[in-house]
Order: structure tokens, then sequence, then C-alpha cells
């Protein structure tokens, strides 16, 4: 699990959580910052395995970062299908993928420079 250092710490945290309550699988964490023109700090990639699933997932997180940290998403993109929904916190960017679209998709390997940690399950 992620330590708390900073309010990025706390972000990753809190989203790593609200994820978790929903039974979010295989969540990684992957490090850009020391990648030249990359377009957040942080991508946190997890997923679930239905449309309803993934909304849960992404309504969890708003919540949670809301209530713990009266933060709230820049911008959401792909509500409208739940295959794919992309939620922008500026610094931290979240993706939660159905598998199909994630296997497919494959954004661990497009940014294989990135330095990945991957959250162990607490089932």
């Amino acid at each position: 699990m992620v330590k708390k250092k900073n309010s990025e710490d706390s972000l990753i945290y809190s989203i790593i959580e609200a994820i978790e309550e929903i039974k979010g699988k295989d969540i990684n964490i992957l490090d850009l910052r020391e990648l030249e023109n990359s377009v957040c700090d942080y991508f946190i990639i997890c997923e679930g395995n239905s449309n309803t699933q993934v909304n849960a997932i992404v309504g969890s997180i708003q919540k949670h970062v809301s209530k713990e940290l009266k933060d709230k998403p820049w911008n959401i993109e792909g509500n409208d299908n739940g295959e794919w929904v992309l939620m922008d916190y500026i610094n931290v960017v979240v993706h939660v993928f159905q598998k199909h679209k994630r296997e497919y998709y494959d954004i661990e390997s497009l940014w294989g420079d990135a330095k990945l940690t991957k959250v162990k399950s607490k089932d």
C-alpha cells in the first residue's frame, strides 16, 4: 500500500481504498514522474467485471476522495458505456476498465518505461 507523505500520496491512497471497497481487481500504479512529456505524475489502473461494477468503482472513488480530501476530478470520460472510464485528478489519472478493454489498450505496456507498482489485493 502507498504510504501517505503528501497530498498526492493521500489522493492515491484514497483512490486505492475506494477501488478495494468495490472489489476492483488488478490495481496497478504507474509512476510517470521520471518520463519526459508525461501527461501526469501517476496512472492508477484497475478493472471491474461489468459496466455496473466499473461505474460503482468510479462512484466509490468520487465519494471517497470528496469525503476524505474535499477534492473532485477535473474531468471524467467514458461514464456512458462503463467499459473504460478515465478520471482526471490533474496529477493522478485513474483508468477503470472492463477486462477486455484493458487487455486491448494495454496501457501498462504503452507506458512500459514507467515504474509499476502492483497493489496486493486484500483477499
